[in-house]
């Protein structure tokens, strides 16, 4: 697959900013994350949600006009806007424990070894993914999201290192 617009997506911890990253500087382009545009910025970070028209404005004029760039993160509940001009999606996944750990790792590396209570509630919100009754940001709801996209999917394990991953998506051909 040459550069492109291609949004990368999957559950919190599952390393979608990681390989939009690499994916975005394999192939020279823009990387662009989710949550930059979800969130606004303050002190105590990811406490204060940007209106979805603010969030939209936003990506539209810093690169969604571009020919190609890398979107990390879930757009699915907000963003039915930007679904036409992926070129493609790769979504990824890995076992639960693993993502939680990755998680629970990040978590402390950036907030030190005492996580306060906001921070574990992100972790309880994260682990909840799995759970079909969940009404947040769930494996049901990026399954139904992802069956209705008019674009390819990749689906990929993120448990394979990052190269292996850049690899397997710059050597994908869509049909």
């Amino acid at each position: 697959m040459d550069a492109c617009r291609l949004n990368v997506t999957g559950a919190s911890g599952s390393g979608t900013t990681t390989l939009g990253r690499a994916l975005a500087s394999h192939w020279s382009v823009p990387h662009a994350d989710a949550d930059d545009y979800f969130w606004v910025p303050t002190e105590a970070p990811y406490t204060v949600k940007r209106e979805v028209p603010e969030r939209l404005r936003l990506m539209q004029e810093l690169f969604v006009g571009r020919d190609a760039w890398v979107l990390s993160g879930s757009v699915a509940s907000w963003g039915e806007s930007l679904v036409g001009r992926f070129h493609a999606v790769v979504f990824l996944s890995v076992d639960n424990d693993v993502r939680m750990r990755r998680l629970q790792d990040r978590e402390a590396n950036r907030y030190g070894a005492t996580i306060a209570a906001d921070h574990q509630d992100f972790l309880d919100w994260a682990a909840a993914y799995e759970d079909p009754s969940f009404q947040g940001r769930s494996r049901v709801q990026h399954e139904a999201w992802l069956a209705e996209l008019p674009c390819p999917v990749l689906r990929l394990d993120s448990a394979l290192a990052v190269d292996d991953l850049v690899h397997r998506i710059a050597g994908w051909r869509p049909a």
